[in-house]
């Protein structure tokens, strides 16, 4: 799948624009975990989602649904159907090849973040004596 080329930051290296909104952090974390249980129903994710949330804000269902369609439309994740058992069918949910790079891409965008952050915090907290 080819990415579309940012107008800012071509393709020399991933591009943050559209991962700048905090409420897309959750894109990561459900990539991370997908990467560490191999395949999840969406119900095991909202389990485990706020154990390594990046923000203290509480993710709801409908954004984690929402997140994993956007994923599996675009190519990220898959999903089957798991009909076994008496109850309703279950999506079961894969990272694909394709995720597995995004995620790179993520962990490269989320480093220049906390470096920018890190910095941000330290020139704030710097009191006149120290300058």
């Amino acid at each position: 799948m080819l990415r579309r080329q940012c107008r800012r930051h071509g393709g020399e290296r991933p591009c943050s624009c559209a991962m700048g909104n905090l409420y897309r952090f959750v894109e990561p974390v459900l990539l991370h975990l997908l990467v560490e249980k191999e395949s999840a129903y969406g119900y095991e994710l909202a389990g485990e989602l706020n154990k390594h949330a990046l923000t203290d804000a509480e993710i709801d269902r409908a954004a984690l649904y929402r997140t994993l369609q956007r994923l599996e439309a675009n190519g990220y994740v898959q999903s089957t159907w798991d009909v076994r058992g008496s109850g309703p069918a279950r999506h079961v949910y894969q990272i694909t090849e394709s995720g597995r790079e995004h995620l790179r891409e993520w962990t490269v965008v989320l480093g220049s973040l906390a470096k920018s952050m890190e910095a941000f915090v330290g020139d704030v907290c710097k009191t006149p004596e120290q300058e």
